[in-house]
């Protein structure tokens, strides 16, 4: 299981345990992870899943391709280590990964 630190903007912390190969929003919709919602059930059609990349773990993953990067662009608050949950596959090279809220889905 692969450790991931999920911080809202308020700054309350959840650390869960995530299967490799999963994503990041059905990781954090199993285990509860509010502001997380995946309306689109994964599918890179909403944004529903924005979450911000923390610093120390952005070379261990890939870069959005042109589809996510168009979502992203309707997100709330875009930022340069924005992300779609639903289109990071978790690694075993991302354990201890933390990934950061946007205040708009509170």
């Amino acid at each position: 299981m692969i450790s991931i630190t999920f911080i809202q903007a308020s700054g309350e912390e959840k650390t869960i345990e995530a299967e490799e190969g999963s994503n990041l929003m059905t990781a954090a919709i199993e285990n509860g992870v509010e502001g997380i919602l995946g309306d689109c059930g994964g599918a890179c059609a909403c944004a529903t899943c924005h979450c911000y990349i923390d610093d120390t773990h952005s070379a261990t993953i890939p870069d959005a391709d042109e589809i996510e990067q168009s979502m992203i662009e309707f997100a709330a608050d875009p930022k340069e280590n924005s992300r779609l949950g639903c289109q990071v596959t978790i690694t075993r090279e991302m354990s201890g990964l933390v990934v950061h809220l946007p205040e708009s889905q509170i």
